[in-house]
């Protein structure tokens, strides 16, 4: 059984004038908070480098360089175990035609939203645990890349939870790709990355009066305040040109999905 959420696909959505007859998602990312790799705001997302391997895409960090480049429209963030989807979320750029390199190579000056209207789809397990404080599937709103403020720094985030003002260093935003001691605009991580983390739950935990910043599994730096915590899932992130629609709950994950 599955809990569906949303799927619009008219209206919000402007239709790609060209659709392939079987569009197909491709895999262009994989987070694993506890693999001993930490995918901070510094590490992968503005180059073009390649990161893990095909044989463990779907279980270790993983970055395909060549899907990094391509042109997307769509993107998909599935959160999975296994390979199994427990939950999805689909948005379709505000912008068109360009790769993910090089939207998150724009951090100069960030804080980009880069989607309208909240996810045209979503898709969540009846029986998925840890959603309220899921920094993906338990705030709405629209994508958010490069969130940058004072000397911190986001990759994805949501609208609907904490976004930081620009010169607030409150240490308060969560979601995936984060650190918390680096230049945002410059993707550089001071420190070796000691308040680099890779997931990072939903919560109220302002820098001034908190020091217990729940993230998830063991993928953080040193920092006194990142407390590791349960691992929700695997988070894949995919994309397309011409596919609106994932695969819904209990899918078979692979480098390439079909739409339907």
């Amino acid at each position: 059984m599955i809990l569906l959420l949303t799927l619009l696909t008219s209206g919000a959505l402007a239709a790609n004038p060209i659709r392939h007859s079987n569009p197909v998602w491709q895999l262009a990312m994989n987070l694993n908070p506890a693999d001993g790799h930490t995918m901070g705001y510094s590490t992968g997302w503005a180059d073009d480098s390649s990161i893990g391997n095909e044989h463990g895409a779907l279980s270790m960090d993983f970055k395909d360089r060549w899907v990094w480049m391509e042109p997307a429209d769509f993107i998909a963030i599935v959160r999975h175990h296994h390979g199994e989807v427990e939950a999805v979320k689909v948005f379709q750029f505000n912008h068109w035609g360009l790769s993910l390199q090089k939207r998150f190579s724009e951090m100069n000056p960030g804080r980009r939203v880069v989607s309208t209207g909240g996810p045209i789809q979503e898709e969540i397990a009846e029986d998925a645990k840890n959603i309220a404080d899921d920094p993906i599937f338990g705030v709405g709103g629209d994508l958010a890349f490069n969130w940058g403020y004072s000397d911190n720094g986001h990759r994805i985030v949501l609208t609907g939870g904490h976004l930081s003002a620009e010169n607030n260093n409150d240490d308060n935003t969560h979601g995936l790709g984060n650190d918390f001691w680096c230049d945002p605009k410059t993707g550089v991580s001071h420190g070796g990355g000691v308040w680099a983390h890779e997931v990072s739950n939903i919560q109220d935990c302002p820098l001034a009066s908190c020091r217990h910043v729940r993230v998830q599994g063991t993928d953080h730096g040193s920092g006194a305040h990142l407390k590791s915590g349960p691992v929700y899932g695997n988070y894949a992130i995919y994309v397309s040109r011409d596919a609106y629609h994932f695969p819904g709950v209990g899918t078979e994950l692979a480098l390439e999905v079909n739409a339907y």
